[in-house]
């Protein structure tokens, strides 16, 4: 006789202690209400109108028709919450849909769903005013369900406005749907009660803020057995047309249409809050103009730091710089040349190095010197924390940011809190005889910290414990003091994505890149270690070719939305590159973040720029711009001397002269 299969527990409402009686609401108004309240209890609680398939439909319908949307246009959903409305465009076979939300658990069960009906949706965390999105990017955004006006400060909304303005294309809109704060002020109930399932039911109270702006609500949530287990308290702006109107204009939008009004309909039939009536409009993204420099400008001066060839490099070939080492260099600055607006100069000198940057006068130090200090990888952070000292504005990543990425199990536990995908991996600490090593085969095993593929060779890739172990003592004996990563080796395709720009004022990605290892010999491990990077002879050097990806848009987003992310959380600043692999049953993870990748013509990144028709010189001048920007440096203005003048100011004259040595 088959055991009786044991009935599933129940998980039970945690109680809470309620305020009992409030006088006023507005005093228990927490200022950012909206940080906790969207969650399980939410959809619960609101389920009868925004879990609604009618309503749904119904508001795309609205939106469609209203905003003429077309299936080949890109489009943001704006404050998103469980993706309803996302999903609905997925569809209908909108294909290019992304969604943003400042709840976690909304996005979460967005995900779930797109995940189980197979719909092609991007969904983010976000928060509204700066969500972290390239500029001209969409040709609709669209915020939807009454998530507009829950600031505390109207300044916030305009942030929220402003935000939609840099992300529409020129030729985009915006569309509104949000309460008739002219109907809700004076119709809103002040008082009501629903049971929401067959064990809860919310007590609202309702009233006017202070300035009349504003309707305040409190929900008392009760279990019949439990008691109480919430007392929370939200708010949300009453927006006239007329004021709605007066804000799109004051932010730029152009064109303002008023669609009418939607009524929501209710599973339950009873309070429908502020989603009783809306107001549905939409506006044009306003006129960009472009920037133009006033008169006559210097050329931005730029010190580019690079490797000293005088000086052994142990991660290179033999241990020094080789021929194309320096046919790098030589390109690097044949590349530059062709830059207008820049002049530069080129440090490599690292015994004097010190002693040259403290004496240094320039608009920006263009930091190349991935080397290391004195050709020391472990010494790549001390070249911008010199520049940090000094005061020395440059490009790339920060010594933090730096140290942060060279720690790949820190970026590991980094990519774990943002939901990115990771192999799985075992820590061995330096010297550690009782490490519970995987038992799950092929394994890779490289250093916990290094660069450049150092310990990473065919050899890394192990099939057995006694391979694995072998290769581990090696690793021990070649980085006596350095920590091993063994992690699953990911046997699907390779991918890298190469990022451009800085969050908040557009962050960009090039096409992706995807591993070609076809013509590699079948009996080498598919890697890019060391020899594939170091050593000409290799079949790793010779066998490998790096092509444009062939991936699905959502594949594709979801590497760009991992990567965007990563970039924010690790700190990187104006270019990085984020390595990915698939696993045996196609699932990408993470390898590694490089937040000064390789710059060279040859290089993962500049390849990556090539798929995009964008030259060598042109995608080092994107990375040059987007610490301009970043920094705000303005070309300075000639100011030309009278014709009378027959002086030379004497700390002019100085300067010209260090200058001239400088560049010589």
């Amino acid at each position: 006789m088959a055991p009786t299969a044991k009935p599933k527990k129940v998980k039970r409402p945690t109680p809470r202690t309620s305020f009992g009686p409030v006088a006023d609401l507005e005093q228990h108004l927490p200022s950012e209400w909206w940080r906790k309240l969207f969650n399980a209890l939410y959809v619960k609680t609101d389920g009868d109108v925004v879990e609604n398939s009618e309503n749904t439909s119904r508001d795309i319908d609205f939106l469609i028709t209203a905003s003429g949307l077309e299936k080949a246009e890109d489009v943001l959903d704006l404050c998103c919450g469980q993706g309803r409305h996302s999903l609905e465009l997925a569809r209908r076979g909108y294909r290019k849909v992304t969604g943003v939300d400042r709840s976690r658990y909304l996005i979460r069960l967005a995900k779930k769903r797109a995940q189980a009906e197979g719909l092609s949706v991007l969904f983010k965390e976000g928060d509204a005013r700066n969500p972290r999105l390239p500029e001209n990017s969409f040709d609709l955004v669209c915020i939807m369900g009454n998530s507009f006006g829950y600031f505390s400060n109207q300044t916030d909304d305009e942030k929220v406005l402003a935000a939609v303005a840099k992300m529409l294309r020129p030729s985009g809109q915006i569309f509104l749907d949000i309460t008739d704060g002219g109907y809700m002020a004076e119709h809103f109930e002040r008082r009501s009660w629903e049971w929401i399932d067959a064990h809860q039911f919310v007590c609202r109270e309702r009233s006017l803020s202070s300035d009349r702006d504003r309707l305040i609500s409190r929900e008392v949530i009760v279990h019949d057995e439990l008691g109480v287990i919430a007392d929370q308290f939200y708010a949300e702006r009453l927006y006239t047309r007329e004021s709605i109107a007066a804000l799109l204009e004051k932010v730029g939008f152009r064109n303002f249409r008023d669609h009418g009004s939607a009524e929501s309909v209710s599973d339950r039939e009873q309070d429908l809050g502020m989603m009783a009536r809306r107001i549905l409009l939409t506006a044009d993204a306003p006129v960009k103009a472009a920037r133009k420099a006033k008169g006559v400008t210097h050329r931005l001066d730029v010190t580019v730091l690079l490797g000293d060839p005088r000086l052994p490099d142990q991660v290179k070939r033999d241990g020094v710089f080789n021929a194309e080492d320096l046919d790098t260099v030589r390109r690097l600055k044949e590349g530059l040349s062709e830059l207008p607006g820049y002049e530069f100069r080129f440090l490599d000198n690292h015994k004097t190095l010190a002693r040259d940057l403290s004496e240094l006068s320039t608009d920006l130090v263009f930091n190349l010197c991935d080397e290391g200090f004195n050709n020391d990888p472990f010494k790549e952070l001390h070249v911008p924390a010199m520049l940090e000292m000094l005061d020395l504005p440059y490009t790339g990543g920060a010594p933090a940011a730096l140290a942060a990425c060279y720690d790949k199990g820190l970026v590991r536990a980094a990519a774990m809190t943002l939901d990115v995908p990771v192999p799985l991996e075992t820590y061995v600490r330096p010297g550690d005889q009782g490490a519970t090593l995987p038992s799950v085969f092929p394994a890779i095993l490289k250093p916990n910290v290094g660069d450049s593929s150092e310990g990473i060779t065919k050899d890394a890739v192990v099939t057995d414990e006694t391979a694995l172990m072998d290769y581990l003592e090696k690793l021990r004996t070649s980085f006596p003091k350095r920590s091993v990563l063994v992690q699953e080796y990911l046997t699907g395709s390779e991918y890298s994505v190469g990022m451009i720009g800085n969050p908040g004022q557009g962050l960009r990605a090039f096409p992706i890149l995807e591993v070609d290892y076809s013509r590699l010999d079948p009996s080498l491990p598919k890697i890019l270690g060391y020899e594939s990077k170091w050593e000409p002879e290799s079949p790793y050097w010779t066998q490998i070719r790096y092509v444009e990806a062939n991936l699905n848009d959502l594949a594709q987003q979801q590497l760009i939305e991992h990567s965007s992310r990563l970039f924010e959380r690790l700190g990187c600043r104006d270019y990085a590159r984020f390595d990915f692999r698939a696993d045996a049953r196609g699932e990408i993870k993470l390898l590694e973040v490089n937040p000064n990748p390789g710059w060279c013509w040859d290089g993962k990144f500049n390849l990556m720029a090539g798929f995009a028709g964008v030259r060598y010189s042109e995608m080092l001048g994107q990375v040059l711009g987007a610490a301009v920007e970043r920094l705000g440096i303005v070309e300075r203005p000639v100011v030309r001397a009278a014709k009378s003048s027959k002086t030379t100011n004497k700390t002019t004259q100085k300067k010209a002269t260090q200058r001239a040595k400088q560049v010589a």
